[in-house]
């Protein structure tokens, strides 16, 4: 199209006017305005109206070939246009030459625009700048650029003003760094508009810079207990106050060469870590807290001293004994805990020598059965004193025993009440109690409504491994009708001491068998079976780490 517009352009340009002559013949020059992209080609058509024009042709610095011609005109091709010039076109007419001009503009548009956010990070109340340029773009006077603040601008300009030695193509802006502005997007945009010179407009945008603003005015500080025992799981924490944004602190902690694992918390300005130490190594050693924001990093450390102090060791000679039996107890610090600490046995007569053991000894009753006994070491750490304690219960085995305070041989019911028999007896292990009426065992757990036929004598007889015991109850059940005549009552009173009386008769006989005393023989049975149980229970508690 663009090539038919010029052969018509130039046939039109041949055509004689009435009245030309040499003297008044033109010459012209194809297109009148020249905007070529750079590194492009021109193709360019110098034409005359002169009938039978002379030497003819175009000067130029530019690469130039003749294409085409006809009697009035000449066609050249412009190659590899990179800056602007200015063109003659010239044709001579009757010994006179007249020549005509044209204006090349080289234009290249902004294809790489260049913005530069320093420093990325920046602290608050601190400048930061701004700057975006642009490498290669022509012509420089119809560039503008604009630098932009997510959608809002913050400096336009252009450089329609500036001397070509001058031209650079950039724009720079100082700010001062708030709060508000972190995770901004930064920005510039690039327009060239070349509609005076008969082109388009052509725009380009940099890429997007996000600014980060960060506070960190402020030293991280630990938190840990100047003593650590070794092997025993400690909690530590690490603090940083005065901090933005708190949410993206990093935290790094270290017991000597040992990286923790903290777990990051944080609340407004503040951020901290905590995590668990175990220390494995006795001694000096140093906790350490390494804190990172962005460009900065800070590292904080905390002296503690690693100590070793199992607890004492209580050791009771026999942990099941019989009521009797001598036992001693010794209480010793740890081989493992040093320097040797002091030690006291609750309940031993003296204190012992550092570095000795504490002991008793005694003879058990049965009032030591579930007696603790208490073992403690102290130890002097780094100017504190520390308590480790040891406790282990006394088990003492004794015979069934059935106590009046426990288990009342004489008890009242009330006409008409729910109502259940007392009895419980001692012993250890637990005796079983088994208590008849009649011949009739008598279920203690189930409340009886208490009728006169409840009135009697009850036999309970209570069982463990080492022997069993037994008693006669005597009931009695009582009404409550208070308009009852004395003399009705001593007939009741009377009829209820028969009733115990023959009661405690047809009773008489199971029970006092079973409280007969045992033949000599069978008493030392007995004692043998008794100290066979003791040597099982004895076993059973080394076999479970008693």
């Amino acid at each position: 199209m663009e090539m038919l517009l010029f052969h018509v352009w130039a046939l039109l340009a041949l055509i004689p006017f009435p009245g030309a002559t040499e003297d008044t013949f033109e010459v012209s020059v194809w297109p009148d305005q020249a905007l070529v992209k750079l590194g492009q080609s021109l193709m360019v058509n110098c034409s005359t109206t002169c009938p039978d024009p002379g030497p003819s042709g175009i000067e130029t610095l530019l690469k130039k070939t003749q294409v085409d011609k006809g009697p009035q005109w000449k066609e050249f091709l412009l190659e590899d246009v990179t800056e602007n010039s200015i063109l003659q076109c010239f044709f001579s007419c009757a010994g006179i030459q007249k020549d005509t001009s044209l204006g090349i503009t080289v234009y290249q548009p902004p294809e790489q625009v260049i913005l530069e956010l320093e420093p990325a990070w920046v602290a608050m109340d601190e400048a930061f700048t701004v700057k975006c340029h642009v490498p290669s773009v022509a012509p420089l006077e119809n560039l503008t650029l604009t630098l932009l603040q997510g959608n809002k601008k913050l400096q336009r300009r252009n450089f329609m003003s500036l001397a070509v030695a001058s031209q650079r193509a950039e724009v720079t802006i100082n700010v001062k760094a708030r709060r508000a502005d972190d995770r901004c997007n930064f920005s510039c945009r690039a327009e060239l508009d070349l509609s005076s010179y008969g082109g388009g407009l052509f725009h380009s945008s940099s890429a997007i810079k996000v600014l980060r603003i960060f506070e960190f005015s402020q030293s991280p500080k630990i938190w840990v207990s100047p003593l650590l025992e070794i092997g025993m799981a400690e909690a530590v924490s690490c603090e940083l106050s005065r901090v933005f944004p708190a949410r993206e602190v990093m935290f790094h902690m270290f017991l000597g060469d040992q990286e923790l694992s903290p777990f990051v918390s944080w609340k407004g300005d503040t951020a901290w870590a905590n995590a668990t130490v175990q220390a494995m190594e006795t001694g000096d050693q140093e906790l350490s807290c390494l804190v990172s924001l962005g460009p900065m990093e800070e590292k904080t450390r905390e002296p503690v001293h690693v100590y070793s102090f199992p607890p004492p060791i209580l050791e009771i000679e026999e942990l099941y004994p019989l009521a009797g039996t001598d036992i001693n107890v010794t209480c010793s610090g740890h081989v493992l805990t040093s320097p040797s600490p002091t030690l006291w046995l609750k309940g031993a007569p003296d204190l012992p020598a550092p570095g000795e053991p504490a002991w008793l000894s005694l003879t058990t009753r049965e009032e030591d059965n579930g007696r603790n006994f208490s073992c403690e070491a102290s130890m002097e750490v780094q100017g504190q004193q520390l308590i480790k304690t040891t406790a282990v219960q006394l088990h003492v085995l004794y015979k069934p025993r059935l106590e009046e305070s426990d288990c009342p041989g004489n008890q009242t019911w009330v006409k008409g009440a729910e109502q259940m028999l007392v009895c419980v007896p001692k012993g250890n292990p637990t005796p079983a109690l088994v208590c008849t009426w009649n011949g009739v065992i008598f279920h203690l757990e189930v409340p009886q409504k208490a009728t006169q036929n409840h009135t009697g004598t009850y036999c309970c007889t209570a069982t463990n491994q080492l022997g069993s015991v037994s008693k006669d109850i005597a009931v009695i059940v009582q009404g409550l009708d208070e308009g009852i005549s004395s003399t009705i009552f001593v007939i009741i009173v009377a009829l209820g001491v028969g009733v115990t009386a023959i009661a405690l008769y047809l009773n008489y006989r199971p029970c006092k068998i079973e409280r007969r005393k045992l033949p000599y023989r069978q008493k030392e049975k007995n004692k043998e079976q008794e100290s066979q149980f003791a040597v099982q229970q004895a076993e059973k508690c080394n076999a479970h780490n008693c």
